[in-house]
């Protein structure tokens, strides 16, 4: 009674195995993998843009709150995802393992025994003969690959484990990328920095204007080392009259120190600065006007450059300047930068060409509360005008400040001035590493040489028979389909028939 139910109770747990650890479902797993991704392409991902997220949540806040119940926000790291993952490793494990312990048995055993009837397979030549031809067909076989078995009267002979060999290998190598992939991000980090020319990242947490963590990542990771920003170039296209203005290259001149030395190195697009325990990416550029603001009582509330973010190819830039210790009142400036300036008919100013040859910059002025004293989170390159007042600007009560490099202008009803100092450029900058980047390239190409093995090479098994009646059977079979099979057992023949005489 109790074996009976002990067999009863093992019996669900053997048979989910066999369910999990099948091809069908393993192919089920991974289609479902790939499914379950797509929400991360669609939806914005908290560790790769938390302000997308935030913006979601302001322009859509009750669809965001039931999105991010079932972990939409973090599909990556969700609990689903990584069951499906999990999952789909157990199964292709499952999978490969078994069939690894038939297919060294198979590569250890002799060929199979020679059929009774010959006729019966989908090749089959008869030719007069003596027994003196099995000698040559050893020996062709042989020379050809096969693996070969003497037998009494007959030579039975096969070739193509490496087909199956390869069909494995893609399976481990599909593992191999799970694992990869998995440990790669959790010990991978990815931060950016914005640098202005002049400026130096060091290596710590701290120096990060963003930062996204793996899993397993620690901050003892963290390698020490700096960069700096010595000039930022851009190269313009102007030899083709099609295309005058188009950047065609991007140099960031930077100083790299690794303990107590300093390298110059340069940095560009696709071709990335290599650095202790990271690399290290040109992602974006633009200019950075440096700018002085004095307040009301003669005082320097700000003064610096400015990150200008570019709005067009012309490189029409946008920036914000808060100040929040003037006096008598905090300050917020919109400005627009045109790097060559032209004025339009309606007033309006334009950047007609990338490069800085006629600079400008105009300023919408604001007076009253930021807001940065509330405790919420405020975007550096957004200003919040609810409880601030337009002093200066089109529909102002004065019109906008224009100032090009060098000069200043005074602020309305005594609050200050403002001074364009000089100009800057900046390179937005990646700072990543992911450990199993060069081993998820290492299986994918393990995998693509290994599909092509198991689709090139065929599995095919040659007989070899000598009849009492003085005639020869020659027969061969294929695992699968092979138009080719005819033609090789025909040349098989023709050259044991030459051997022989």
């Amino acid at each position: 009674m109790a074996s009976s139910f002990l067999s009863k109770l093992s019996f669900w747990p053997r048979w989910f195995w066999r369910q999990l650890t099948s091809m069908r479902n393993a192919l089920i797993l991974l289609l479902l993998l790939a499914i379950a991704a797509v929400p991360g392409s669609v939806y914005p991902q908290r560790s790769a843009d938390p302000n997308g997220v935030k913006v979601f949540y302001d322009s859509r806040p009750e669809l965001a709150a039931i999105l991010d119940s079932v972990q939409l926000f973090d599909v990556y790291t969700s609990v689903w995802f990584s069951a499906i993952y999990i999952l789909l490793f157990v199964s292709l494990a499952g999978c490969v393992l078994p069939r690894t312990k038939i297919h060294f048995n198979a590569l250890r055993a002799k060929p199979v025994e020679t059929p009774k009837n010959l006729a019966r397979m989908p090749e089959h030549i008869v030719r007069d003969g003596s027994d003196s031809v099995l000698d040559s067909a050893y020996k062709v076989l042989k020379k050809r690959g096969f693996r070969v078995m003497r037998q009494e009267g007959s030579i039975s002979s096969e070739k193509g484990y490496a087909k199956e060999t390869g069909n494995l290998m893609f399976h481990y190598a599909l593992v191999g990328v799970l694992m990869a992939v998995g440990l790669g991000g959790g010990y991978s980090f990815s931060g950016q920095r914005v640098l202005v020319e002049g400026d130096t990242f060091v290596n710590n947490l701290a120096s990060y204007d963003s930062f996204s963590p793996g899993a397993l990542f620690n901050e003892s990771r963290l390698e020490p080392f700096s960069v700096s920003l010595d000039e930022f170039d851009v190269v313009y296209d102007l030899a083709n009259k099609n295309n005058i203005g188009q950047p065609i290259d991007f140099i960031a001149s930077v100083t790299r120190q690794v303990g107590t030395e300093s390298y110059a190195s340069e940095i560009r697009v696709n071709y990335p600065l290599p650095v202790p325990g990271a690399t290290v990416y040109l992602t974006g550029n633009g200019f950075a006007p440096v700018v002085t603001i004095f307040d009301g009582e003669g005082n320097i509330s700000f003064s610096g450059p400015v990150v200008f973010l570019p709005q067009d190819s012309n490189m029409t830039s946008l920036g914000v300047i808060k100040t929040p210790d003037s006096l008598p009142e905090q300050l917020g400036v919109i400005a627009f930068f045109y790097p060559t300036a032209e004025k339009l008919t309606t007033g309006a100013y334009t950047s007609i060409y990338p490069d800085p040859i006629s600079p400008l910059m105009t300023m919408n002025v604001y007076s009253g509360d930021l807001g940065l004293d509330s405790g919420v989170p405020r975007n550096v390159f957004a200003l919040d005008t609810t409880n601030m007042e337009l002093i200066a600007g089109r529909n102002g009560p004065a019109p906008a400040i224009e100032l090009e490099v060098g000069e200043s202008a005074d602020l309305p009803n005594g609050l200050g001035s403002v001074r364009f100092d000089g100009l800057l450029r900046f390179a937005s900058l990646d700072i990543a590493h992911n450990p199993g980047g060069i081993w998820v390239l290492f299986f994918a190409l393990l995998a693509l040489g290994s599909m092509t093995v198991s689709l090139l090479i065929p599995r095919r098994r040659v007989w070899v028979r000598a009849n009492p009646d003085g005639t020869i059977e020659f027969a061969a079979l294929a695992r699968r389909d092979d138009p080719n099979l005819k033609l090789i057992l025909e040349e098989i023949v023709q050259e044991i028939e030459t051997k022989s005489k």
